[in-house]
């Protein structure tokens, strides 16, 4: 096993089983050592959605993990002020672990095709790998609108780094909607994050 970490950023609101089947196979796919999940307080793409508190999603993101010896959380965005733009989180990061020690970042196949939009996302690519956990079927193909921010070895190197992951229909804005609506969660999420959000009444 690598002593590689793979860096997964969201707003896990909730974090559900998808996120943490597709967590594995890419720490397995890569043999990594393990998978970090990085709540997000302020995505830039989610500016004005409301979401919920990041004291909850965090909280439910260490239940989801815990006794998953693979698995960690980090507070580390959550810890900074402003939006959440990726390369400083993946900056910050790195000067938590040693030089050699391989960083990727774990991006959806959706997010992909988008990355030209990201800030500063020539300096990430070099900074980290760009890992897309991709659904069988729905491998982005069409990545022509990075050609305008990266150069061709790395959009290159963000084509080999697209990784086939199991495919698994959960999202959380069905989990959010079925918890609204009274509908049982059980099976899309980790019962201690039922529970959480039972008792912290979520979604209501």
């Amino acid at each position: 096993m690598a002593s590689g970490i793979a860096l997964f950023g969201g707003t896990f609101d909730p974090i559900h089983h998808g996120h943490l089947i597709a967590a594995r196979a890419v720490v397995e796919q890569l043999d990594y050592e393990r998978a970090v999940f990085i709540p997000a307080p302020n995505p830039p793409h989610k500016v004005g959605q409301g979401l919920t508190d990041a004291a909850d999603r965090l909280e439910m993101a260490r239940l989801a993990v815990a006794g998953e010896p693979r698995f960690d959380v980090s507070d580390i965005e959550i810890r900074r002020c402003g939006l959440s733009y990726t390369i400083l989180t993946v900056q910050a990061y790195r000067d938590t672990v040693a030089p050699a020690v391989p960083l990727a970042w774990i991006v959806g196949s959706d997010s992909l095709p988008e990355l030209h939009t990201w800030y500063r996302v020539a300096d990430l690519v070099e900074l980290c790998r760009i890992v897309t956990a991709a659904r069988p079927g729905y491998e982005p193909s069409d990545l022509t609108a990075l050609q305008s921010r990266l150069s061709d070895p790395q959009i290159e190197r963000l084509r080999r780094d697209i990784l086939t992951t199991p495919r698994i229909d959960i999202s959380s804005t069905d989990v959010r909607r079925r918890v609204h609506q009274g509908l049982s969660i059980r099976y899309l999420v980790p019962d201690a994050v039922a529970d959480h959000i039972q008792s912290r009444g979520l979604y209501r």
